[in-house]
């Protein structure tokens, strides 16, 4: 089992720049690949990043590209998604997820493990 509780979220103006924190504990947490997804009002979940189990491997959604980065750090059991340059269609709530195995996907469906989600909400 792995436990996941993000942070960070929060209000900012269009432009702004955010730091989301996703804090690990339980089993050894640089087995897992590690994932950022998003869910809008009304819309499906959606994939923001990854970031593989060594971190030397980082996939990004499209939308996202040259925006958002994310990071980990085993020693801390933490993993990061820095979203800067942010917009109003950034707005959701924002979960990271863990997943066992060694390649990232976009798969939500692939991830075993969920944190309870922060919300981002990105002012025009």
């Amino acid at each position: 089992q792995v436990q996941l509780v993000e942070s960070g979220g929060g209000l900012v103006q269009a432009g702004g720049s955010l730091r989301l924190s996703c804090a690990a504990s339980g089993r050894t947490f640089s087995m897992y690949a590690m994932g950022w997804f998003r869910q809008a009002p009304g819309k499906e979940r959606e994939f923001v990043g990854g970031i593989s189990r060594n971190g030397r491997s980082t996939l990004y959604a499209d939308s996202v590209k040259g925006r958002f980065t994310i990071s980990r750090d085993d020693a801390k059991n933490t993993v990061w998604l820095q979203m800067n340059s942010l917009k109003p269609e950034d707005t959701a709530v924002y979960y990271c997820a863990a997943k066992s195995a060694f390649t990232l996907t976009r798969d939500a469906a692939a991830y075993e493990y969920w944190g309870q989600g922060t919300q981002v909400t990105v002012s025009s």
